[in-house]
Protein backbone atom coordinates (compact mmCIF):
# COMPACT_ATOMS: atom_id res chain seq x y z
CA UNK A 1 0.00 0.00 0.00
CA UNK A 2 1.02 3.44 -0.95
CA UNK A 3 1.77 5.86 1.74
CA UNK A 4 -0.21 9.18 2.39
CA UNK A 5 2.02 12.22 1.99
CA UNK A 6 3.02 13.82 4.66
CA UNK A 7 1.89 17.58 3.74
CA UNK A 8 1.26 20.81 4.78
CA UNK A 9 -2.81 21.62 5.10
CA UNK A 10 -2.23 24.22 1.82
CA UNK A 11 -1.70 20.86 0.04
CA UNK A 12 -4.11 18.86 1.44
CA UNK A 13 -6.69 21.86 0.36
CA UNK A 14 -5.44 21.76 -3.11
CA UNK A 15 -5.76 18.14 -3.44
CA UNK A 16 -9.55 18.72 -2.20
CA UNK A 17 -10.11 21.57 -4.30
CA UNK A 18 -9.07 19.18 -7.34
CA UNK A 19 -11.74 16.42 -5.99
CA UNK A 20 -14.56 19.29 -6.25
CA UNK A 21 -14.11 20.28 -2.53
CA UNK A 22 -14.60 24.54 -1.55
CA UNK A 23 -13.70 26.65 1.07
CA UNK A 24 -16.84 27.69 2.52
CA UNK A 25 -15.39 30.19 5.26
CA UNK A 26 -12.32 30.33 7.47
CA UNK A 27 -12.51 29.49 11.40
CA UNK A 28 -9.17 30.85 12.75
CA UNK A 29 -6.31 28.78 11.00
CA UNK A 30 -8.75 25.92 9.72
CA UNK A 31 -10.59 26.44 6.17
CA UNK A 32 -13.87 25.12 6.25
CA UNK A 33 -14.18 22.57 3.03
CA UNK A 34 -17.68 21.70 1.70
CA UNK A 35 -18.91 19.81 -1.64
CA UNK A 36 -22.34 20.20 -2.92
CA UNK A 37 -24.24 17.04 -2.50
CA UNK A 38 -22.36 16.03 0.92
CA UNK A 39 -23.41 16.36 4.00
CA UNK A 40 -19.76 16.12 5.89
CA UNK A 41 -17.57 19.30 6.34
CA UNK A 42 -13.99 19.21 6.08
CA UNK A 43 -12.07 21.20 8.72
CA UNK A 44 -8.26 21.58 7.77
CA UNK A 45 -5.93 22.81 10.24
CA UNK A 46 -2.97 25.08 8.39
CA UNK A 47 -0.43 25.53 10.54
CA UNK A 48 2.45 27.61 8.10
CA UNK A 49 4.43 24.63 6.48
CA UNK A 50 3.73 21.91 9.31
CA UNK A 51 2.64 18.59 7.87
CA UNK A 52 -0.31 17.31 8.76
CA UNK A 53 -0.42 14.05 10.47
CA UNK A 54 -1.14 10.69 9.20
CA UNK A 55 -4.01 10.11 11.48
CA UNK A 56 -5.90 13.25 10.73
CA UNK A 57 -5.38 12.92 6.92
CA UNK A 58 -7.07 9.44 6.76
CA UNK A 59 -9.63 11.03 9.04
CA UNK A 60 -10.36 13.87 6.36
CA UNK A 61 -10.31 10.89 3.73
CA UNK A 62 -13.00 8.74 5.39
CA UNK A 63 -14.91 12.30 5.70
CA UNK A 64 -14.75 13.29 2.55
CA UNK A 65 -15.57 9.81 0.74
CA UNK A 66 -12.43 8.64 -1.31
CA UNK A 67 -10.05 5.67 -0.12
CA UNK A 68 -6.75 6.49 0.51
CA UNK A 69 -5.95 4.77 -3.10
CA UNK A 70 -8.51 7.32 -4.79
CA UNK A 71 -6.99 10.18 -2.91
CA UNK A 72 -3.66 9.38 -4.01
CA UNK A 73 -4.29 9.22 -7.60
CA UNK A 74 -5.63 12.41 -7.53
CA UNK A 75 -2.35 13.81 -5.73
CA UNK A 76 -0.34 12.16 -8.27
CA UNK A 77 -2.41 12.37 -11.39
CA UNK A 78 -1.05 10.97 -14.49
CA UNK A 79 -0.07 12.85 -17.18
CA UNK A 80 -0.11 16.45 -15.43
CA UNK A 81 3.66 15.86 -15.25
CA UNK A 82 3.64 17.40 -10.99
CA UNK A 83 2.85 16.84 -7.85
CA UNK A 84 0.16 19.39 -6.66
Amino acid sequence: MDKLPRWSGRKIIRVFKKAGWIVDHIEGSHPILVKEGVEEILSVPVHGTKPIKVGLLKGLIKDAGPTNKEFLWICYKKGEGRRV
